[in-house]
């Protein structure tokens, strides 16, 4: 990190502090695949900045906005928002560092509970006020009262046409768009609420500290919570204790498992738009699956 940005950086953090701050050792931080990430200390004060080109402000702003919305619900830890400033070449946000560990299987069973508890807050449509990100990819949040309608066109229909331009063959995008003029069939007897969701909960946006967990990297917005439980299977590396706890607290309706496939559909989608052809086959055979499911 150059100078000029560790002082701008220093500023922001003194202004919002009220006390000035000289970092001692600024190193980088390792794990991420968008920003460039750092640890800052002056010997008492620690803090972990995500740095980017002035053009990323609106992803640190959308981020800063979903922490403080589930720091708010008071249930389960965030990074405390420090700052988070831009101009015309740098943008960065300003986080509290806290000493992660790897969730073990009594934090997992704490986040299981915790994340149940946060999935009770509800909005009053699906959506969030405003569009953000998942991953470097732009996340639609024009809220709309039904859910399969919301999930269709703010989420699948996005992926898919962005698919189309990356490459994917169009009978394949033609499969797609033809689950979400089916998707209703999944929502016969379901009805989900409106749930508060973390948005992106794959194992490396959770850890715990000092044996509380913690959740980071959010892509919240309000949402069926099957969602978050369908990512946190899709990946793994959730302790099993996660699920226990969560289905424990809140019960899982029946018909989640044919459900499971659509929603990481989303995701898988969102992977090939990223990072290439290597999720192409996963995404095939989701997508067979649910037609299979839709066209009985």
């Amino acid at each position: 990190m150059g100078a000029v940005e560790v002082d701008a950086i220093a500023a922001a953090i003194a202004k919002r502090s009220g006390t000035s701050f000289t970092p001692s050792s600024v190193s980088p931080v390792g794990g991420g695949s968008i920003h460039r990430a750092w640890h800052l200390t002056d010997g008492v004060r620690h803090y972990f900045v995500k740095v980017g080109a002035g053009g990323t402000a609106p992803m640190f702003a959308a981020e800063a906005l979903a922490l403080q919305t589930i720091s708010h619900a008071a249930v389960v830890r965030t990074p405390t928002v420090v700052a988070m400033e831009s101009t015309e070449t740098l943008a960065f946000l300003v986080l509290e560092h806290l000493e992660l560990a790897a969730l073990d299987q009594p934090g997992g069973a704490r986040l299981g509970s915790a994340l149940a508890q946060l999935h009770r807050i509800t909005g009053d449509a699906f959506g969030w006020d405003g569009d953000n990100f998942i991953g470097a990819t732009p996340q639609i949040n024009t809220p709309h009262r039904s859910w399969p309608h919301f999930f269709g066109e703010r989420r699948l229909r996005p992926q898919l046409q962005l698919a189309l331009q990356n490459g994917m063959d169009k009978a394949l995008v033609a499969k797609g768009d033809a689950i979400i003029e089916r998707i209703g069939g999944l929502f016969i007897s379901y009805q989900p609420l409106p749930s508060l969701l973390h948005g992106d909960l794959w194992s490396g946006n959770a850890a715990q500290c000092d044996d509380a967990p913690v959740i980071f990297d959010p892509a919240s917005y309000y949402g069926d919570r099957e969602t978050d439980i369908a990512m946190a299977e899709l990946f793994g590396g959730f302790p099993t204790s996660f699920f226990a706890a969560y289905r424990t607290a809140w019960p899982l309706d029946s018909g989640y498992e044919a459900r499971k496939p659509l929603y990481n559909l989303y995701h898988i989608l969102n992977h090939f738009n990223l990072f290439g052809s290597a999720y192409l086959g996963q995404a095939q055979r989701m997508i067979e699956r649910l037609l299979k499911e839709l066209r009985r």
